[in-house]
């Protein structure tokens, strides 16, 4: 290609990226709650001697407080000895509690603070992204000095986002007292989401809108809430569409966190889009962003992504690739790079297709879906099937026949519903798009008769069809005939109860075999039963 060619497609695609961002400028993000802070000054400055002489320094309106780990006291600052007690630290900026020793204990103390000042060597609290009024810093002068501005600075009212929404209704985290997903605890840098057993808890107070919780979750449960991913997804649509309409040539996505600062200066076909953080969008956006005409989808990654944070993403770009590469595209289309590398081998990675213009509505899998799906019609090289990484958030799941006896936990439990009882015998069913691999399923099996395997079907009729897991004969009531459980539910029951005192003779074990109406009959007419109390029923 000519230099004078080159430079006319440069400019041509100077052009239509301002054009894309001058669009993007005018879409509106919808507005979130916010969660506020209230810091009154109240200082504890963990250290030795050194938190002793800087707590001499300060000035009101902040009022210090040493909990000295070692040293001795100084007259004028408050001290708390720490004494060789134990030390735990909850809360935030305002609201800080400081537990010494074991609560009840002789020795124990509580501290509340507004705000918290580490000069320890390694700090109490080591999660990668600290509660909000926490500062660590060095002991040399020009760190403390810097300290005492952010503290001074950390005094009065605040208010930040509420970054998160949660639906404790389709959370695979927990059920029936199992916990299977653990992936939002695992990844969260703040260590602000716990488990309820039955579902998680996030302090609003300590999340600081990493994003990498909503990336991670299988279902859509937690999601990011500002901005919101729908306008998210439609600043992508809008980026390329207008970028395409106002002539542009081969355009690169380049997604970087707006904490990082701008970004540097691109290639003309470099589209930037500025993220709150860069692990809060994943899987679905990104798929999105190739389905809307992008050939690729950097993300540009400065080294500020806490490890766990990274690992997180990099499972999400690995699944990525093994999708598109299953659907005959560049399975590095989607990628990490840094600055050296951003505006290399970019060619190797592209998607050339028609681009789609869906409004991305719906939960976090419908989007996946749609931009799977988009991306299956258009490749002329697409297999059916790809098997994908345990991780994943896509598979199916398989049963045991000879070990399954229908009790359908599994059903029960399942938080993707795709499971499912049968409707008019017993059965256990299954939709494999509704499938999360959580593995709820298979921590609630109590006959250890189910397992799940990660993967994608690329038909979606296929992907959506009810298939039939197991079936069983019912067991029928051997009085009225009616059906009432499986043949294997009833000779299990009759197994293990064979050596039961209440069901040594005949007529106690035929119970067995009632239905819940003919059994209370039987019941009633046997005074035997009726003074042992069978099976401990009560009448009423």
């Amino acid at each position: 290609m000519s230099e004078q060619i080159t430079d006319t497609i440069r400019v041509r695609n100077e052009r239509a990226r301002a054009a894309a961002l001058a669009a993007l400028a005018g879409v509106e993000v919808e507005a979130t709650d916010l969660i506020e802070f209230q810091s009154r000054g109240r200082v504890v400055i963990i250290g030795g001697n050194e938190a002793l002489e800087f707590a001499s320094r300060l000035q009101p309106p902040l009022r210090a407080q040493v909990l000295l780990t070692e040293g001795e006291e100084l007259p004028g600052v408050p001290v708390i000895p720490q004494a060789g007690r134990t030390l735990r630290i909850d809360g935030h900026l305002g609201a800080f509690r400081l537990q010494l020793g074991e609560p009840g204990k002789p020795n124990a103390e509580l501290l509340t603070a507004d705000l918290i000042l580490d000069l320890e060597t390694e700090p109490q609290l080591d999660m990668p992204m600290k509660p909000p009024g926490y500062l660590c810093s060095g002991t040399d002068e020009p760190s403390l000095e810097q300290a005492a501005e952010q503290l001074r600075d950390l005094v009065g009212t605040f208010d930040k986002p509420r970054y998160f929404n949660y639906d404790a209704s389709i959370c695979a985290h927990g059920r029936s007292g199992q916990i299977a997903c653990t992936r939002c605890i695992d990844a969260c840098p703040a260590e602000a989401i716990s488990s309820l057993i039955e579902k998680v808890t996030v302090d609003v107070h300590r999340c600081q809108g990493g994003g990498v919780c909503a990336t991670v979750c299988p279902s859509g449960a937690i999601r990011y809430s500002y901005p919101q991913p729908r306008d998210t997804l439609e600043q992508v649509r809008l980026l390329l569409k207008t970028y395409r309409q106002a002539g542009g040539l081969n355009p690169v996505l380049v997604i970087s966190a707006d904490t990082d600062g701008a970004p540097p200066p691109l290639e003309p076909h470099l589209i930037p889009l500025e993220v709150e953080e860069l692990a809060s969008v994943g899987l679905e956006t990104w798929l999105s962003a190739l389905a809307y005409g992008a050939e690729s989808v950097l993300l540009l990654d400065r080294g500020a992504m806490p490890e766990r944070v990274g690992e997180a993403v990099k499972q999400q770009i690995g699944s990525a690739g093994e999708i598109l590469a299953a659907l005959g595209y560049p399975d590095s289309a989607v990628r990490l790079v840094d600055e050296q590398s951003l505006s290399a081998d970019v060619e190797n990675a592209q998607i050339a297709i028609t681009p789609a213009n869906f409004s991305a509505n719906g939960g976090k899998r419908q989007v996946a879906y749609m931009a799977i799906d988009y991306l299956f019609e258009q490749s002329t090289r697409a297999r059916p099937m790809v098997n994908l990484t345990v991780g994943a958030p896509f598979g199916t799941a398989q049963v045991e026949a000879d070990a399954c006896t229908l009790c359908l936990a599994c059903v029960g439990a399942c938080p993707g519903r795709a499971l499912l009882a049968g409707e008019d015998e017993p059965q256990l069913r299954f939709i494999e798009a509704n499938c999360l691999q959580c593995g709820i399923c298979t921590r609630t099996c109590p006959e250890d008769a189910i397992w799940i395997t990660p993967r994608l079907l690329f038909d979606r009729e296929e992907r959506n069809r009810i298939r039939l897991l197991h079936r069983e004969p019912p067991f029928c009531c051997s009085e009225c005939g009616k059906p009432f459980a499986t043949r294997s539910v009833i000779e299990n029951m009759l197994k293990k109860l064979e050596g039961h005192w209440m069901f040594q003779d005949s007529k106690a074990r035929h119970r067995l075999t009632l239905c819940e109406d003919c059994r209370v009959v039987d019941i009633v007419q046997d005074p035997q039963a009726m003074a042992q109390g069978v099976k401990g029923e009560t009448l009423q």
